[in-house]
């Protein structure tokens, strides 16, 4: 893919995606019926769950394009780059996932926090995929960085179906997911469905927004640091033969 037909595909990725979440607001705030249990905090839900559905596209995304990069090795890194762009990117929707959470807890619950099975794993998840974060600056060599990132990626996603079963394999104050529940029932209203698919979707867009303009970054920062050392080496290289002639 060009540079030009990037840049247009993500400002059409972008402009496509402010405008379904335009569409998300209106609905969720104004034409969405309130819930008869939880009233008008459900309106929350349009935030909360298509955040935690993104988080865990951007975590198999990092371990799918990880997987790639290992097999790859030596090859190319821009499976690498998507990785750490993806990871990123999953790190944040979890925290605003981790953050809606705990208000729509305190507006049912009556409390922020609670130490409940769902909430203490997905707790554990971001800490997770803060700590490859952490690993991927490391090491300042590229190729070192995805091997050893790769490896982390793949045994930390396997953690995602321990989150989104937790309500189910443990006694948990977090409620069965309302859609895609395992007896099939959807327990949402048509409008309220509709407005939360089109959210899911205004989210995905961008989650792949970010994404596209993060790798990007990373690859100039990749190039820079390999200008720098072959700057450096070059510049060793002609004191090496400063000395040598000095000594002849």
């Amino acid at each position: 893919m060009s540079r030009a037909t990037g840049t247009t595909a993500t400002r059409i990725i972008g402009i496509s995606a402010l405008l379904v979440l335009a569409w998300v607001v209106i609905s969720a705030f104004f034409i969405t019926p309130a819930d008869f249990q939880q009233g008008e905090s459900v309106r929350i839900m349009y935030a909360h769950v298509p955040a935690a559905w993104v988080a865990y596209l951007a975590f198999v995304t990092t371990a799918v394009t990880s997987g790639i990069s290992l097999a790859r090795r030596h090859r190319t890194l821009g499976f690498d780059r998507v990785a750490g762009a993806s990871a990123e990117v999953g790190v944040l929707f979890m925290g605003l996932a981790l953050v809606t959470g705990s208000l729509w807890g305190r507006l049912t619950w009556g409390t922020f926090w609670q130490w409940d099975p769902r909430l203490t794993t997905t707790l554990f998840l971001f800490v997770t995929y803060v700590g490859y974060l952490a690993v991927r600056n490391i090491d300042t060599d590229p190729h070192r960085r995805a091997k050893r990132s790769a490896v982390l990626a793949l045994l930390a996603v396997l953690e995602i179906p321990l989150v989104h079963f937790s309500v189910v394999l443990w006694r948990s104050l977090h409620q069965e997911a309302s859609v895609l529940n395992t007896d099939g029932d959807v327990r949402l209203d048509d409008m309220m469905l509709f407005t939360l698919f089109s959210s899911v979707i205004a989210f995905t867009l961008v989650f792949v927004w970010l994404v596209m303009h993060r790798q990007r970054l990373a690859t100039l920062k990749d190039l820079q640091q390999g200008v720098g050392l072959d700057a450096a080496i070059a510049a060793r290289r002609n004191e090496a033969v400063t000395v040598a002639a000095s000594g002849a």
